[in-house]
């Protein structure tokens, strides 16, 4: 039976090896919420903080502390570093200075796998929050992953669109909003995939940013999967 909501991805057993690989990390409250404190979360932070716009900064920190409290509802033992890392570095890819020829959450993917490698990370851990980042915005895969990258994409999902969002007790939810509000995130986030489909309209063709060049690009054609299969250079 198909799950009802993201949030019972995360309630899965999974690999039980986990419980032995967790993060004894030094916790420290945010919003309420207990997280994980340590030197490689602090980098990620402060990279994250520099980097992006406030309302965008704030929708990382949120998406942290949502997949931080619904794994601690679920009583889901996870690589802490993983997820705050992932969560927090998932939109480095529409920050200033990426303008590759890949679509945003490889650029951010990359550059967070390189981030964490040089802190130390080994190849799982650093595939762990390549994948996380890399598959924020792509639920139908990324829910199916390890459950660190579960927990990120429930955690994104439900900043960015309410997926999961009545399983948050309203207590909660308002600390986390008071502490890093929204700072209408849905009009700057719209302003800046509008940017992003209008210069590099190559790399949007096949994720959700197709949605937003069709709805608010004048002129915007994204490639069509039916055009390549049909143009393929096969006889048949």
């Amino acid at each position: 039976m198909r799950p009802t909501s993201p949030i019972e991805f995360v309630a899965r057993d999974g690999d039980q090896s986990r419980k032995r690989t967790r993060n004894e990390n030094q916790p420290s409250l945010l919003a309420n919420i207990s997280v994980a404190d340590s030197s490689p979360i602090t980098k990620a932070w402060d990279l994250a903080k520099d980097r992006s716009d406030p309302y965008l900064f704030n929708h990382s920190v949120r998406s942290w502390l949502f997949a931080v409290q619904i794994a601690q509802r679920m009583e889901q033992i996870f690589d802490e570093e993983v997820v705050a890392i992932g969560c927090l570095l998932h939109d480095i890819g529409l920050t200033k200075g990426f303008d590759g020829p890949n679509r945003f959450e490889v650029e951010g993917a990359n550059a967070a796998r390189s981030f964490v490698r040089e802190l130390g990370f080994d190849d799982r851990r650093a595939q762990l929050v390549w994948d996380s980042v890399a598959l924020n915005s792509t639920p139908s895969i990324g829910l199916h992953k390890e459950n660190e990258v579960a927990l990120c994409t429930v955690g994104i999902g439900l900043d960015f669109a309410g997926r999961g969002y009545e399983h948050i007790p309203a207590e909660t939810a308002s600390s986390i909003l008071g502490a890093f509000p929204r700072l209408a995130m849905k009009h700057e986030f719209t302003k800046c995939i509008f940017h992003l489909v209008r210069t590099r309209p190559e790399t949007t063709c096949d994720n959700f940013t197709r949605d937003f060049g069709e709805r608010f690009v004048p002129g915007y054609s994204a490639v069509s999967v039916v055009d390549l299969l049909m143009n393929s250079p096969f006889e048949e």
